[in-house]
């Protein structure tokens, strides 16, 4: 992992003494400008509609809609309540609908009358529970084809994706009216290559999208792109893009993708508890306090890049300074400010998170969806 350096001052606390450790830190200032450079990219906040599952919370969701932007992506039913809950416009679930799901789903859509729900899906079965529950309940239900375009985690390969879109689209209960094509393989470090690699993908998922409407369907929304990808699909027009985590932004984004421009806007505190032998410095940021799927190391001290991991244990993470650098370890009771590899997982471990602006709490912005559900 490439390596970053960022400046303690930037997010360094005025008055340390009264925040609990290990405790992550959102910075308004930070937040606002990314939201801002994401809606240029997009070409406008009108085209955008981000993901809200980094963060899962309703204070930033209206932070978000404050910038002009109406449409939010979810992956749990909880996520998709909050969103609703806040007043937004339209609402994507990007995530299979399968048993008790479905008529959740229902129930979210019936619930909601303000907000226009999406489902996606990938298989003829799943859809047809999803068009007998809508029928029951005498709704029609938005839907999007889930196109696979090389991800291999969910959505149907492009070839197929037409025959889906028919079928969906002769089901009762079930509106089809576009595709979600989510290409989270594209981790290409050089921009030229990702956006070779991006304009390949799509001609096939544009061709068909020409083809259907050529045959009198519906196929308005088209919802593409994550964070390292949607500058990329932003040169094509009709298309909505779906970023997350450059809102917040993490180590991992901000390191492998030079070419993103955003800020790192969350940070954990944490601070050193003791110092087990010479060279050896130990803090209170286990892996029950930043998201375990990164292979270690799963944060980057700033000041302390240098510091390699020996273990990370629940509530215990040991770090070694290089050699020659052995003397250079934090004092014991220090404060340290580590960036997250990955943010998504991180931010779901706390219940609130306090807001920073000029080094000084401003606001505690709950993390309204961490739980997989809310009332429905």
């Amino acid at each position: 992992m490439p390596m970053l350096k960022l400046n303690e001052a930037d997010y360094k606390l005025k008055d340390e003494s009264a925040m609990l450790s290990p405790q992550l830190l959102y910075y308004r200032d930070i937040v606002e400008r990314n939201i801002l450079r994401m809606s240029e990219m997009a070409g406008g906040a009108e085209h955008l509609w981000p993901h809200i599952k980094t963060h899962k919370s309703a204070q930033l969701v209206k932070v978000l809609m404050s910038h002009g932007i109406r449409r939010f992506k979810a992956a749990t039913i909880a996520e998709a309540e909050m969103a609703a809950r806040c007043g937004a416009e339209h609402v994507i679930l990007s995530y299979p609908l399968v048993g008790p799901n479905i008529p959740r789903f229902i129930r979210l859509i019936q619930t909601f009358a303000g907000t226009s729900f999406y489902a996606i899906g990938d298989d003829p079965g799943q859809i047809s529970c999803l068009s007998g529950c809508a029928v029951s309940a005498g709704l029609r239900v938005w839907f999007l084809v889930d196109v696979n375009d090389g991800l291999n985690r969910t959505g149907v390969p492009t070839p197929e994706a037409g025959k889906l879109f028919r079928f969906a689209a002769s089901l009762s209960g079930i509106e089809a009216c576009g595709m979600h094509v989510y290409d989270g393989q594209r981790h290409e470090g050089d921009k030229a290559v990702r956006q070779e690699l991006v304009d390949t993908d799509l001609i096939s998922v544009h061709q068909l999208r020409d083809e259907l409407v050529q045959a009198g369907y519906n196929c308005d929304i088209m919802v593409m792109g994550g964070t390292p990808s949607f500058p990329c699909h932003a040169q094509y027009s009709g298309v909505f893009y779906s970023p997350g985590t450059c809102v917040l932004e993490d180590y991992g984004y901000a390191s492998s993708f030079p070419d993103l421009p955003f800020e790192i806007a969350a940070i954990l505190l944490t601070r050193v508890i003791s110092h087990p032998t010479r060279g050896y410095f130990t803090v209170d940021l286990g892996y029950k306090a930043v998201a375990a799927d990164p292979a270690i190391p799963r944060a980057v001290i700033i000041g302390y890049e240098d510091a390699e991991t020996v273990m990370q244990n629940e509530e215990h993470w040991v770090l070694r300074m290089p050699a020659g650098k052995e003397d250079r370890v934090p004092p014991v009771g220090q404060a340290l400010y580590a960036v997250p590899v990955h943010i998504c997982p991180t931010s779901a471990l706390y219940p609130s998170v306090p807001v920073i602006s000029n080094g000084e709490v401003i606001d505690e912005w709950e993390i309204t969806a961490r739980n997989r559900k809310l009332s429905i």
